[in-house]
Order: C-alpha cells, then structure tokens, then sequence
C-alpha cells in the first residue's frame, strides 16, 4: 500500500483571528486563540475552514456548558436525530456519554473502526465531543483519514470501486453489544437489554435495514473525494453476496487505518473536538476500566452521500 505524501498535506493556513497548528502529518490540528462561547462569525468561519481543511480539529481549555455547546454546534447547521442516545433535560440535542468507573464491559460505545451513523438516508455531517471527566490515562479517541486513503489507492482500484454503492446497516453492532456488553442505561446497555425483546423496536429495524451509499463520496464543501467505508457498518455491497464482498471491504479499511493515515488524541477535561464524518472514520479504546469517563456530544446533520 502507498503511504506517500509531502508535508503540505496537513499544513498550516494562516488565518486572522484563530490558529490551527497540525496535530499530525495525515489530519488533525489544534486549534488556539478560541474562546467557543465568544465567538465572532469572521473567526466561526474560519474555525469552519480549518475543519474541513484538518477533517479533525480540537480545542483546549473551553469552559462551557450544555447551552453554550448546543448553540456553537447550531452554527453548523442543523441538528441530526441522534441514533443511540437521547439528549439531557433542557438540551435534547446534548446526548450524554458516560462509562462510570465500576462499570467493566468488552464493548463501549464508539469502539471499533466506524464513521458516526451511516445506516441513516442522511448521516451526520459532523460529530462534536466535549470532555468533563477524563481518565488519567487511555480512553483516547483515533481517527484515520479515509479522504487520504482514496487519494492514495492505485488508479485501477479506484476504477474497480467508483461505481459501488455500500450497504451501512447496526446489525453488527448490534450483535456485537449483546455478545460483548452489559445491559445498563448507557447506549450500548440499551442495546444489550434487547437480548429478552421478544421483537426489535420498529426504529431498529429500520437501523438494521440501513442505507445504501456511494462507496467513493464527495465531500460537497472541499470537493474532496473519500472512501465511505469502515469496520463496523459497512456489511455489503449493492448486488455483491456478503462473502465477495467482506476481502473488499476489509482491504479498504484496512488501508484506511494504517498508522501514517492516522491521528490519536490524548483527552483533557474541557477539551473541544470536532470532526467531519464525511472525511474520516474513528474509534474510541477501551482501555480505562476502573476511571470515570464523561463526555458529551452533539451531531450536525449531513447530506445524502453524493
């Protein structure tokens, strides 16, 4: 697999009011002079630009609430319907993420290789995570690059794959919570307690029955292309059985998730994360059992893949 690219690719831009310093050589930055809650519409947008320049951007040190998050993340648009959790009193669109210290289970929410919620018709475009109690160590979050990935595969796979359309659907996941997860009131827990349902919630079926999306999307802002893929949505591919299709849905993600197109984020508390799911896919570890870790997350609604 090629790995090659010039330092220019995750460069610095020089704005007026913010500062983005590159966090890796394939994407991330982090972005400095910001105060989210004070925030001018020159600098938002600027902000804005060094998203979708770095797919991935984070802020330190933002003291803010659940209204000053809610209404930073509206500036992106509109909010997506969220498909695990549900929102806290007074904030619907803040959704909680919570693991409590003694609470031991193999599957947390956000594990395994995957971009924010693609089974829906229109996935979330961007996905924001604001850190309030963060283990002294683990529970890192790591992206890779899928728009560096696409740009990097060889000429005659991008022909074999342009015109695929990929099935994104939760069976997996789902599976894979009742197998590996324990029932509680967290998102994962949720889908455990459904392991005694007699009959899946009419919404999770819809879940299961997915979305069909370009496997090579556009990104409607830059006009990147990236590869819509990942490891734990993506199932099949239109008109393929799952077993022609599984080596190449596994290649992709694999290229994708090679370290050079990676980037890995030590959390504080009060630290600010933006990514854009349209360019990247990531994944938490599960690597703090015994610490308390508490997050909170908004979803900007997206497009239809194009």
């Amino acid at each position: 697999m090629t790995t090659s690219f010039g330092r220019e690719y995750n460069a610095a831009k020089t704005y007026r009011h913010i500062e983005a310093a590159p966090h890796c050589a394939a994407m991330g930055a982090e972005i400095k002079g910001v105060d989210v809650g004070n925030l001018s519409d020159d600098a938002f947008k600027e902000v804005e630009d060094a998203l979708f320049r770095h797919k991935m951007i984070y802020l330190r040190n933002q003291e803010i609430d659940a209204g000053v998050l809610e209404s930073f993340s509206a500036r992106f648009g509109e909010f997506a319907d969220d498909a695990y959790t549900d929102g806290i009193d007074g904030h619907r669109n803040v959704q909680p993420i919570i693991k409590e210290a003694d609470v031991k289970t193999g599957w947390v929410f956000g594990a395994g290789w995957h971009t924010d919620s693609p089974f829906l018709k229109r996935p979330p475009a961007i996905s924001i995570l604001y850190g309030v109690d963060i283990p002294p160590y683990g529970g890192d979050t790591v992206w890779a690059n899928s728009a560096l990935a696409y740009r990097l595969l060889s000429p005659a796979m991008k022909d074999l794959i342009e015109s695929l359309k990929v099935h994104m659907s939760m069976r997996d996941v789902l599976v894979g919570a009742q197998t590996k997860g324990n029932p509680g009131d967290d998102p994962i827990g949720k889908l455990v307690k459904l392991r005694a349902a007699a009959e899946l919630p009419e919404d999770l079926k819809e879940k299961i029955q997915g979305a069909y999306h370009p496997l090579v999307r556009t990104h409607p802002v830059s006009g990147e292309k990236c590869l819509y893929v990942d490891g734990s949505y993506a199932i099949n591919f239109e008109g393929f059985a799952e077993e022609e299709a599984a080596p190449i849905i596994g290649y992709l993600v694999g290229h994708i998730t090679q370290p050079a197109f990676m980037c890995r984020l030590r959390w504080e508390p009060k630290t600010l994360t933006l990514w854009d799911n349209r360019l990247c896919i990531h994944q938490a570890l599960n690597d703090y059992d015994g610490f308390r870790r508490e997050m909170y997350r908004t979803t900007i609604a997206g497009e239809a893949p194009r």
